[in-house]
C-alpha cells in the first residue's frame, strides 16, 4: 500500500473540525473518517496483480548509444486500472530526459510511465536507456503503483521481469581507422608509393622509373625482357599480434577528466583499462587488415578474456563482446604467469603489445624482471596511458600548494622516463599519451615496426 499527498491533505483537513470542536472525540472522529476514505479508495482500485508483464530489449548495445527497453503491459481484471508503473534499470543505464508539459519543459524520470487501462487493454511503454559503463546490466523488477478513484491511496506490487543488456566498449577511436589505413595502402604499394626495407616481402616486378632506387633492379628480369626492371616491396603479412590488457589493480586507476577528447567519450574520465580497451580494438582492426592474426588476451592472475581465430568481419564484434565484461581486478598481476599465457599461445616470433602501466613501484617489481623472457623471441611493445591531470600540474604556478603538486608530477614524470628509458635499452618500445592519444599513436608504432621489417 503507498499513500499520496490527497491522503496528507485530507488529514491535514482535519484541523478545521478540530478548531470548530476541540476535543479528542473530533480527533478519533476525523482519524476514523480519513482510514475509511483511504480503505475504500484501496478497495475500488484495481488489482496490480492482475496486469501481465512482457519485457524486449535489445541483447547488446554499445557504449553511449541510446537503446530502449519495453513493456507490454496487458490488464486482466475487471476494474479500471490507472498506475504508475516503473521499469528499473541500474543508474548507470537509465538517463533523466526531458519531457513537455502544458507548462514548458520539465525534467522527469523517464524509467516511470503513467498508465490508464481498462478490462482486457494493453498498453506498450518504452524506457531510454543510454549505458555509460560496459559490462552486463541486469533489470530490476517492475513495480505497478494501482490508484483508486480518488487517488489517495494506491496497492503496489514488484513484480519480476528478466532482462539482461550487454553494454560494448564505446571503439570512440574508430574515427581514426581511415587514416591508419590509407597509410597502410600506402606501404602496401596500392598507392603511389612503394617500400623496400629488410624483412619486407617481395611483391611484382615493374618498369624502372627515375629516382628508383638502383639497389632493387632485377638484372635476370632485365635480361629477359631487355628494359630495366626494378622489384617492388610489401609489408610483412600473415605475422602474429597478441595484445595483452593488464586487468590488475593498476588498471582501476582513474586517469583525469581534463583529458582533451569528445564530449562524452568514456576515455576521458575513466579509467585506464578503458584507454587500453580502446587502444586494442583500433590496434586490432587495423593488424586485421594488414593481413596479420590477431590475438587479445586480459589477464591479471587469471585468464579474463580471450579472443584467437577470428578475422575479417567477424574479429571486432568477438572483441567487442569479449571485453564488454572485462573489469580491473583489485590484485597484483602476475607478470611470469603473463608470460607463460603468451609463451603458450605463440611459439614463432609475434608483436607482443602490453597493455599496462609505467609506474615505477609496478614495473620495476613487475614487468622489468620478466620482460627480457619476452623481447628475447618477440618484438615487445609496452603501451601505457598517461594521466592528464599529471600533465597539467606539472605546468602548475601560482599558490605554494600547486607549486607542490607540479614538483610531485615533475619528479613522477622523470621517474617514469627513467623506467621508459630501462625498457627501450631492453629492444622493447615504449609508448606512452594521454588517453585520447594511446590509441592513435599505438596504431602508429605498429605501422612504423610493419614498415621497417621489425614483425
Amino acid at each position: 500500500m503507498a499513500l499520496t499527498w490527497r491522503a496528507a491533505a485530507l488529514a491535514a483537513l482535519g484541523i478545521v473540525p478540530l478548531a470548530l470542536l476541540p476535543a479528542r472525540a473530533t480527533v478519533l472522529l476525523w482519524l476514523l473518517v480519513v482510514i475509511a476514505v483511504v480503505a475504500l479508495d484501496l478497495a475500488l482500485a484495481a488489482s496490480p496483480r492482475q496486469v501481465a508483464v512482457r519485457r524486449t530489449v535489445p541483447r547488446a548495445v554499445r557504449l553511449g548509444v541510446q537503446a530502449g527497453s519495453e513493456l507490454v503491459l496487458t490488464h486482466t481484471g475487471r476494474r479500471r486500472l490507472r498506475a504508475l508503473v516503473r521499469d528499473a534499470w541500474p543508474p548507470s543505464l537509465v538517463p533523466d530526459v526531458p519531457s513537455t508539459t502544458a507548462g514548458g519543459p520539465v525534467l522527469a524520470r523517464s524509467a516511470r510511465h503513467t498508465v490508464d487501462l481498462g478490462p482486457g487493454e494493453s498498453a506498450r511503454v518504452r524506457t531510454p536507456l543510454r549505458p555509460t559503463r560496459r559490462g552486463d546490466r541486469a533489470a530490476g523488477p517492475v513495480v505497478i503503483r494501482s490508484f483508486g478513484p480518488l487517488r489517495v491511496a494506491a496497492r503496489q506490487v514488484s513484480l519480476p521481469v528478466p532482462g539482461r543488456i550487454r553494454v560494448l566498449p564505446e571503439f570512440s577511436s574508430r574515427r581514426h581507422l581511415p587514416s591508419r589505413l590509407a597509410r597502410l595502402r600506402e606501404m602496401d604499394g596500392r598507392a603511389a608509393v612503394q617500400v623496400r626495407g629488410e624483412g619486407t616481402e617481395f611483391d611484382s616486378l615493374r618498369e624502372y622509373v627515375v629516382g628508383d632506387d638502383v639497389r632493387s633492379i632485377d638484372w635476370r628480369a632485365t635480361a629477359r625482357r631487355s628494359e630495366v626492371v626494378v622489384r617492388t616491396w610489401r609489408p610483412e603479412r600473415d605475422r602474429r599480434v597478441v595484445i595483452v590488457l593488464d586487468t590488475g589493480r593498476t588498471s582501476a586507476a582513474r586517469i583525469g577528466e581534463s583529458a582533451e577528447g569528445d564530449e562524452g567519450s568514456s576515455v576521458v574520465g575513466g579509467t585506464r583499462l578503458e584507454a587500453s580497451v580502446e587502444a586494442s580494438l583500433l590496434l586490432a582492426a587495423l593488424a586485421d587488415r594488414a593481413g596479420d592474426r590477431v590475438q587479445v588476451l586480459a589477464y591479471d592472475r587469471a585468464l579474463r578474456a580471450r579472443v584467437a581465430g577470428a578475422s575479417g568481419p567477424r574479429l571486432l564484434p568477438a572483441l567487442a563482446e569479449a571485453l564488454a565484461v572485462v573489469e580491473p581486478a583489485l590484485l597484483e598481476t602476475d607478470w611470469p604467469g603473463l608470460v607463460t599465457q603468451v609463451r603458450a599461445r605463440v611459439s614463432q616470433r609475434a608483436l607482443v603489445v602490453l597493455l599496462t602501466t609505467l609506474d615505477p613501484a609496478a614495473v620495476e617489481t613487475g614487468l622489468l624482471p620478466v620482460v627480457a623472457q619476452l623481447s628475447g623471441t618477440h618484438q615487445v611493445v609496452v603501451a601505457s596511458v598517461a594521466d592528464a591531470d599529471v600533465a597539467r600540474l606539472r605546468a602548475g604556478r601560482g599558490s605554494s600548494t600547486e607549486v607542490y603538486d607540479a614538483a610531485a608530477a615533475a619528479r613522477a614524470g622523470l621517474e617514469r622516463s627513467a623506467v621508459s628509458a630501462v625498457l627501450r635499452q631492453g629492444g622493447v618500445e615504449v609508448v606512452e599519451a594521454l588517453p585520447e592519444e594511446l590509441a592513435p599513436q599505438l596504431a602508429d608504432t605498429y605501422l612504423a615496426l610493419k614498415a621497417a621489417g621489425r614483425l
